[in-house]
């Protein structure tokens, strides 16, 4: 297949093949969980929607061929055409791709990605693509934020280059495959050592070919240590957040919703909500029809009705809640048991209630922190902590019930105007608090996205 803006075919090579020795796991961090995908799924999925590429070649490690196709068939990957074995090296691995491309013709264009970059934008792509039509060569940089220190053996600091000048390299790569099969072709019959990327290694091998810069992102962070997954994480959470127009609450419609804890406040807003967007809503709580969040015998009840009258229940949500301000010491034992029972263990009695039901529909449960989760607040320490514990929870069920098809996410808004945080903050000032309907809006917006196990920070607009 051919573009349509072109003579010449684009393939992307992504580069899995690496054990990933610098992350310490027994996995490759490139199968490892991401916001309850694979890191490597990231990876393809920007190649496969992005119009300019034609055809994918995955280069994986060995043993996990099998994996990488049945990835494509359950994410329905049309561009895969090939899965080649990785070699013991980055360039072992490009080498590998390269010798399934021996019958392309000279003028292919080729762009290399790292599968441990899972956060590369399209635009990114195309801007590489565009510059291919110009340049033999093209690498993806961006400003280096910091001063470039040059050491010598000893480790006494030598040279420090000018960081006006200085970019730092991340992929994808592109050339045009006669260039770099080429390139290759010279390598081959001289030590590798120092070779970190193709274009480094074009470089040293054909000189006189000039590779070209385009601008890249500071958000295509590359998966090395254990932390980077963390950061990964919370990068995505941002990306969902900025764009959740990207997700149209319309794939709401005809879905069987059960809130916990949903007659004021948040849960009120988002009952409101999906039934305006056509959803089969029903409200569980104390004052609205007496069932009590932590009898796993009324929750079930609850849920079995609604099952018996809709045939199934797709989007559980538990917006349950209870804050009381001050210091611990005044807390008597009993509002102690009442803070950690109402946020921390209703929430675990409702997702062994729920399991079967959205096992069944391969549905969703939806969980709440608040953004006290990142750091426990003074006079509210016991709530503080159970929506840490949540948290957790969350990315424990998603891992958990992953396999099942369950999706399981938290959603962690700002300060937001309810009656609750009224009752313990007072009357407090206009445009300081988030309004219950934005909270809706983001928590339904978060349930049509495919992800799992990721938590959603709701901040306000501005």
């Amino acid at each position: 297949m051919k573009t349509q803006t072109s003579n010449y075919l684009t393939i992307a090579i992504i580069l899995a093949g690496g054990s990933g020795t610098r992350f310490n796991s027994e996995t490759p961090k490139q199968f490892v969980k991401l916001a309850g995908r694979l890191v490597v799924e990231y990876s393809i999925e920007a190649f496969e929607y992005c119009d300019g590429i034609d055809e994918i070649i995955v280069v994986s490690p060995h043993g996990q061929e099998n994996l990488v196709w049945e990835l494509a068939n359950q994410n329905n990957w049309t561009k895969i055409k090939l899965v080649v074995k990785g070699g013991t090296s980055r360039n072992a691995s490009t080498a590998s791709a390269l010798s399934a491309l021996t019958k392309y013709p000279s003028d292919t264009r080729v762009i290399i990605h790292d599968a441990a970059r899972p956060l590369v934008e399209i635009t990114t792509i195309k801007r590489c693509l565009d510059a291919l039509h110009l340049h033999q060569a093209v690498d993806v940089v961006i400003p280096s934020s910091d001063t470039i220190v040059e050491v010598n053996t000893q480790q006494v600091i030598q040279n420090i280059p000018n960081r006006e000048l200085l970019r730092c390299g991340q992929t994808p790569q592109g050339f045009h495959l006669g260039i770099l099969t080429n390139a290759y072709q010279k390598a081959n019959l001289k030590n590798l050592s120092g070779i970190t990327c193709d274009c480094s290694l074009l470089r040293r091998e054909l000189p006189a070919v000039s590779i070209a810069t385009v601008e890249g992102e500071s958000s295509n962070i590359k998966i090395t240590n254990p932390i980077d997954l963390y950061i990964a994480e919370k990068l995505i959470q941002a990306r969902k957040t900025q764009n959740t127009n990207s997700y149209p609450l319309e794939a709401i419609n005809g879905k069987v919703i059960a809130i916990i804890g949903g007659s004021a406040g948040i849960g009120a807003a988002i009952a409101k909500l999906a039934k305006e967007h056509h959803a089969h809503v029903h409200v569980a709580s104390r004052s609205l029809n007496n069932i009590d969040i932590n009898s796993k015998e009324q929750i079930h009840k609850f849920l079995t009705s609604i099952e018996n009258l809709h045939g199934r229940i797709d989007i559980v949500i538990n917006t349950a809640g209870l804050l009381l301000k001050r210091p611990l010491n005044t807390c008597s034992t009993e509002e102690i048991n009442q803070i950690i029972s109402t946020n921390f263990t209703s929430a675990i009695t409702l997702a062994q209630s729920a399991y079967p039901f959205i096992r069944s529909s391969r549905g969703c449960l939806v969980n709440f922190a608040s953004s006290s989760y990142t750091r426990g607040r003074a006079f509210y320490a016991a709530y503080s902590a159970t929506k840490a514990g949540i948290v957790n929870l969350t990315q424990a069920l998603a891992e958990e019930w992953g396999a099942e098809g369950i999706r399981v996410i938290c959603i962690s808004p700002e300060r937001t105007r309810t009656p609750m945080r009224q009752q313990n903050f007072g009357i407090e000032p206009d445009g300081s608090l988030l309004e219950p309907e934005a909270v809706a809006h983001d928590t339904l917006s978060a349930i049509c996205s495919m992800m799992t196990g990721v938590i959603f920070d709701v901040r306000r607009k501005n």
